[in-house]
Order: structure tokens, then sequence, then C-alpha cells
């Protein structure tokens, strides 16, 4: 492992896992799409997969702006996180049930990449790199905006719809 002595080295050392991070929800969010019974839900996660695909442009943007190279280092917290999932996907459980597991899941990771563009935003823009936080700041935005529907098709179609499952 290389030693990570300055707040920049850090940024762009945990912006690769992000990179990594997103690459890996491309791949995850169709198989989830695939297991999903509720039309709302289906849309929203669609619609997130593409988002997600611009995360990742936005990512290797922002290392763009930063004079480094994108590249990605695997992200060994999204990879358990989509291990779960995958496990969830393989339940035998009412549709409705299973929307709830997809929803449950999807946001955890929702969490966990609200949390990271958090902290490297914040060092973004400690360290004045403003273009680059501009761009995490519109990927942390469109993440919190896709946890917020979530919750919403959670709490009004699938979760009253899982109960008298």
């Amino acid at each position: 492992m290389a030693k990570i002595s300055t707040l920049e080295a850090a940024l762009v050392d945990e912006l690769k896992d992000l990179l990594s991070a997103e690459k890996q929800l491309t791949k995850a969010l169709p198989k989830m799409i695939k297991k999903v019974s509720n039309e709302e839900l289906k849309t929203a996660l669609e619609e997130h997969l593409e988002e997600t695909k611009n995360h990742v442009t936005r990512i290797e943007q922002a290392f763009e702006k930063m004079g480094k190279k994108a590249q990605a280092k695997k992200c060994d917290a999204m990879a358990g996180l989509v291990k779960e999932a995958e496990g969830l996907l393989e339940e035998d459980a009412d549709p409705a049930v299973m929307d709830a597991l997809i929803i449950y899941a999807a946001q955890k990771a929702e969490h966990y990449e609200i949390a990271t563009y958090g902290t490297l935003c914040t060092w973004a823009d400690s360290l004045g790199q403003k273009e680059a936080s501009e761009l995490l700041k519109a990927n942390m935005s469109e993440e919190k905006q896709a946890d917020q529907k979530l919750s919403r098709i959670a709490k009004k179609v699938v979760n009253p719809k899982a109960q008298k499952a």
C-alpha cells in the first residue's frame, strides 16, 4: 500500500474507491431492476441507473480537473453491499416483499454514497478544488434525491402492499 501523506493524496485515493463503487452499481442495478414488480419502483431504479452512469463520468471529470488520471480502486464496501443485495435477490419472497428488500438494499448503497460524497466534497473544497467539488456535489445531490424517491415509494406504495403479503 502506498503511503497517503497529504489530504490531496487521500482525496485522490478515495475518488478511485468511489469510481469503483459507482461502476459496481452500474452492474448491480440492472439485476435489481429485473426482480422489481412495482412499476414506479422499476422506473425510479432505471432512472437512477442512468444517473449512476453519469456519476462515473463526473468522477472521471473530477480527476481530470485535478490533473490526475482517472482510475478505479476496488471499493470493498460497495462490493459487500452488492453481495448482500444479490443474496436478497435470491430470497423466495412475495413480489411486494421483494420490492421492499430491493429498496432496503438500494438505500444502503445510497447512504454509503451520500456519506462518501459529503466527505470528498469537503476535502475538495478545503483543497481549493472547486471544479472537482462541484462535480461531486452534483452527484451527491442526485444520490440524495434518489434516496428520497425510494423512501417515498416505500412509504406510499411498497411497504403497505408488503404488509398485506
